[in-house]
């Protein structure tokens, strides 16, 4: 009769007196330890598919998300986000009149992040803009093209942004990160137009 192993994780070993069988002695030993390891598989839904019916996902399984480079633990009712690996800054192409390096802050750029298992969106850097209309519009889209959909939030995401006191009544103004992956940046106005607008530490939740 079969024994588990020492460490108490269910692994089953064969005994000296079961019959002798190789392939269920190296199923069983490669099944086992399969599902106490970091599985890896190439997205979400192709996880989904392996592991159901007599392989559902039990409480304490990890897997690894290729396609996201992502660790997720699953908690007895569902996968959450342990960790995300590597994530590396992309630059945002800026809109019309707006150029990088405001205030020299680098350029603006962006990059996904994961908090307490929550995925969020991060930025950093800043944008010049070296003249404005003598009535300028109340708002601007800060990027010419819209961001990825796998960095777009689900819903409007509002905050506020520094920007220079220079040939400006006010040191924040408003950013909208909105579901199109468009940013648009509020509180431009004749007596408000700052040569630098800063987007470092902002994070939104996604």
């Amino acid at each position: 009769m079969p024994t588990t192993d020492n460490y108490g994780q269910g692994v089953n070993i064969a005994s000296l007196t079961d019959a002798p069988d190789a392939d269920k002695l190296a199923t069983d030993i490669v099944n086992a330890i399969a599902q106490r390891s970091i599985m890896r598989f190439a997205s979400a839904s192709a996880r989904g598919a392996t592991l159901s019916g007599s392989l559902a996902p039990v409480e304490g399984m990890l897997t690894w998300l290729q396609d996201v480079d992502r660790l997720d633990l699953y908690d007895g009712s569902a996968w959450v986000t342990v960790s995300v690996g590597n994530r590396t800054w992309t630059t945002i192409n800026l809109a019309s009149g707006f150029t990088q390096n405001g205030n020299s802050n680098g350029t603006l750029q962006y990059r996904l992040l994961n908090f307490a298992g929550e995925d969020s969106l991060q930025f950093r850097g800043a944008v010049n803009r070296t003249s404005y209309p003598s009535s300028p519009p109340f708002s601007y889209v800060i990027n010419s093209t819209a961001l990825p959909s796998s960095v777009r939030p689900s819903t409007l995401r509002t905050v506020l942004i520094p920007c220079s006191d220079t040939n400006s009544d006010r040191i924040a103004l408003k950013l909208d990160v909105q579901t199109d992956g468009y940013l648009q940046v509020f509180g431009f106005a004749s007596s408000i137009k700052p040569p630098w607008i800063g987007f470092n530490g902002v994070t939104v939740s996604l």
